[in-house]
């Protein structure tokens, strides 16, 4: 009695309350499947004897305690039954604390030391969903089965042995099985949340095998229990039966009249955020995209705590604006709903490398709109630009005058307003006010404190004072500080004008309202509109390549490309626009296009790459040696072996021969690394500020971007280092180019006495310095006395075995130099620098 009534009873209390807290902990997301089990595993690792929830440690130290204190082991027998009762919670609050294999422990424990106790069916349910959740699903649905085929269970047994049959289902993707379980789970429980979940989780799996009508079966009986069940199952049940409305054949007044009552329902009010997303996805299927930007801006303004909705609407409107080519707000839709997204994710990448390719699109689409206006307006006589500007600065003036007088009206609006507590106060003191207040004393001020707690005495807002003196201007006029100064004979200075009168005279000055600040802004000069011209038309260039090949919108790349056609561009943007033009009109289906715009490429360029691929296209899929790969690798092999004039050379003759296509910034870089071994740092900087200027919004451009911000300045340093601080050296061996001598002999030789070094691990390299010299090095030194003592070693020679000094093999001059020094010798070309200072 005493295991029963205290400690079992006080260990059940303490494990309610604990599942009470895992289930408030719990958010049950509606737009996955949900578990059959209301309870979140997390992957915190916790050391022995730490615990997720104190409840369950409670309800374990409590059901250990029965065991240990209360059992009563007689010759082998349990003579308390209540010890198995202690397990099954033992086994319980180990279960919801997530520590899955004790709780195992516990239930077999009782089914091999109680198997006749009357909670035995219990038990084993619950041991084979502690199998679930240790990822054995085939076991925990064999032993189920066995369980339901051999013992007669019923009730509330049933439903949890058929709802956990279920769950292994589902899990091994057995989802008809789970359906039938569902069924028998929903109508044996007595627990309503249950039932309203089962049936829940039934229609999610109606849904995926394209069974409408059983699904909103399944969602009526959520709605039948209406107020029986948490309300998110009702509204969630209205949200998924209103998805499998049939939109062509509904009976759509009828459809909308039931979005309308789900709206309009007082107690709907916390999950209006999803009813008005629905409406807002309603109203977007039936092409009505102002009604429906309304109501997912309607749910923006109601979402609290469901990021994924948030991110939901956001892309839906950033997809919306960019359908309507208006990228900046659709790119500020984007970022937002990246905000509401899980950081590094697959749907948080796509988006977010949508968001960087809009970012090309937002820039060329500036210029290009921009470039075309001012264009547009060159053209036009002068009186025409006239007209124009002058009804546009018409406009901006009266809405100003317009803001200003609402500014005023706003701010007499704000003078007049007293709060209540004041009012009562002047009230009541307005007797003692008439009589202490003296003649001519602003009857503005006021007693007391505004209801926010800030002084409501005129003198004390600055905005009130501001607006009293330019009211007293306008009334009274300019006047001094002098006694009778409202006399008559004093009027000579008042203003005598009206309030809109001063608005504009006030506004007549600023240079926004004159057309002929507009006028003189517009560019005269040839030059400086065909420089316009030009970088309008890349513009369009860019914008064709970024929708064909980032967005598939061919549609809109076809627009810009003929565009771009039509308006004259540079020689270099022809050839490869057309060539995409004819790419883009395969894809769109228009044949007799493409085949036009392949003719004029094949007999207006007849030598280019372009013809080459169109005449031959499996030349361009077997990757053949004249295409830009290939060309790029060859290249690259030759940079490699350190022949950086061809490289340079024979990259600007493939810059002008792919003019246009995205391998010409690949060839800048490789000429610009070139350069930069060939000519120094200078080169090499000049080079990469070329490509970030010039090719800013590819990758290669960005590259660049980065180089310039982060490695030039580094490698800008050419103060040489103490060979003190340096544990590396080389010995130099310089030669000139063009004079004739045998390079690779002096390294055979030189490697031969190298390798007679057995004290240090040295190596040999030939390394160009410039179009003059080549230096031949040994690594690996450790001092520069070391390298210098090398140098002359290799100058004595060797002696025989009698003892005589033999001819050295090598007396070629040489200089010895830090690891670090040699660096930036190479980089910036100063080696007589150098030398000079040894």
């Amino acid at each position: 009695m005493g295991t029963k009534y205290n400690v079992l009873y006080n260990g059940n209390i303490a494990l309610e309350r604990g599942k009470d807290g895992v289930n408030n902990e719990f958010t049950e997301n509606f737009w996955q499947m949900l578990p059959v089990e209301r309870m979140n595993v997390s992957e915190d690792i916790f050391l022995p004897g730490q615990t997720k929830n104190a409840d369950f440690d409670r309800a374990e130290e409590k059901a250990i305690k029965a065991i240990q204190v209360h059992g009563m082991n007689i010759d082998g027998k349990e003579k308390n039954p209540q010890i198995d009762e202690a397990y099954l919670l033992l086994g319980q609050a180990r279960y919801f604390d997530q520590r899955f294999v004790p709780a195992m422990a516990a239930f077999n424990n009782i089914l091999n030391k109680y198997p006749t106790s009357d909670k035995i069916n219990q038990v084993k349910i619950w041991r084979e969903k502690t199998n679930m959740r240790l990822d054995n699903n085939q076991g925990a649905i064999d032993k189920l089965k066995r369980l339901l085929r051999e013992e007669e269970i019923e009730g509330q047994d049933l439903a949890d042995a058929a709802a956990a049959l279920a769950q292994a289902y589902i899990n091994t993707k057995s989802k008809d099985s789970a359906i039938a379980q569902l069924a028998i789970a929903a109508e044996n429980t007595t627990v309503k949340r249950e039932k309203a979940r089962y049936h829940f989780i039934k229609g999610q799996l109606y849904n995926e095998f394209g069974k409408k009508d059983s699904a909103n079966i399944e969602f009526d009986a959520i709605i039948d229990m209406h107020r029986q069940i948490p309300r998110s199952f009702y509204i969630n049940a209205h949200i998924e039966k209103s998805n499998n409305f049939d939109v062509l054949n509904g009976d759509q007044i009828e459809f909308e009249e039931y979005l309308t009552d789900l709206e309009e329902n007082r107690e709907n009010r916390p999950f209006l955020d999803k009813i008005y997303y629905r409406i807002a996805e309603y109203h977007r299927s039936n092409a009505s995209d102002s009604l429906s930007e309304v109501y997912y801006n309607k749910s923006l303004r109601k979402t609290t705590s469901d990021k994924y909705l948030r991110s939901l609407s956001y892309e839906t409107l950033g997809n919306m604006y960019f359908d309507r080519n208006i990228y900046k707000t659709a790119g500020a839709y984007y970022d937002s709903t990246m905000t509401a997204m899980v950081a590094n994710t697959k749907p948080y990448r796509i988006i977010k490398r949508k968001r960087e390719n809009l970012d090309d699109v937002i820039y060329y689409e500036g210029i290009a709109q921009t470039n075309d206006s001012i264009l547009r307006m060159v053209k036009l006589p002068e009186s025409e630009q006239l007209a124009i500007y002058t009804k546009y600065t018409d406009e901006l003036r009266i809405k100003a005058i317009e803001d200003q007088k609402q500014q005023e009206e706003a701010l007499k609006k704000q003078q007049s307003q007293t709060t209540p507590a004041t009012q009562s106060l002047q009230n009541s003191q307005g007797n003692l006010k008439s009589k202490l207040t003296p003649p001519g004393m602003s009857r503005q001020i006021q007693t007391g404190n505004s209801a926010n707690g800030a002084s409501s005495f005129y003198f004390y807002n600055a905005t009130t004072v501001a607006y009293g003196k330019n009211e007293f201007l306008k009334l009274w006029g300019d006047r001094k500080l002098q006694d009778n100064w409202r006399h008559s004979s004093q009027r000579a200075d008042i203003v005598n004008t009206t309030k809109d009168d001063d608005l504009v005279a006030s506004l007549v000055e600023d240079e926004r309202f004159n057309p002929e600040t507009y006028l003189a802004s517009l560019p005269t000069n040839q030059s400086e509109i065909d420089s316009i011209a030009t970088e309008r038309n890349y513009a369009y260039y860019q914008l064709g390549i970024i929708y064909k090949e980032k967005f598939k919108e061919f549609q809109l790349s076809k627009n810009r490309f003929e565009n771009l056609l039509e308006n004259d561009p540079e020689d270099r943007l022809i050839l490869p626009s057309k060539y995409n033009l004819y790419r883009i009109y395969i894809e769109l289906g228009l044949n007799q296009k493409a085949e036009a715009m392949k003719n004029a490429i094949v007999l207006n360029y007849p030598d280019s790459r372009y013809a080459e691929i169109l005449l031959n296209p499996q030349s361009e899929l077997s990757k053949d040696e004249n295409s830009p790969e290939a060309i790029y690798t060859k290249l690259y092999r030759q940079f490699e072996n350190e022949a950086y004039a061809a490289v340079i050379a024979e990259a600007e003759v493939q810059i002008k021969r792919l003019e246009g296509d995205d391998f010409v910034p690949k060839f800048e870089i490789l000429k610009a690394s070139a350069k930069g071994r060939l000519y120094g740092f200078e080169a090499y900087k000049e080079g990469i500020n070329y490509i970030a200027l010039t090719y800013a919004n590819t990758e290669e451009g960005k590259k660049a971007q980065e180089i310039l911000k982060d490695a030039i300045p580094v490698l800008a340093k050419k103060e040489f280092v103490s060979d003190d601080d340096v544990d590396k050296f080389n010995v130099i061996f310089q030669f000139e180019n063009n004079s004739g001598e045998d390079i690779e002999t002096f390294i055979t030789t030189l490697n031969e006495e190298v390798a007679k070094i057995k004290y240090f691990d040295l190596t040999t390299s030939k390394d160009l310095y410039d179009d003059n010299t080549t230096f031949v090095v040994v690594h690996g030194l450790k001092s520069i006395g070391g390298a210098k003592g090398f140098g002359e070693l290799l100058k004595t020679g060797e002696k025989d075995k009698r003892g005589r000094l033999l001819k050295p093999k090598i007396t070629r001059p040489y200089f010895a130099i830090s690891s670090p020094n040699y660096a930036i010798i190479q980089r910036h070309k100063n080696l007589n620098a150098y030398l000079e200072l040894q």
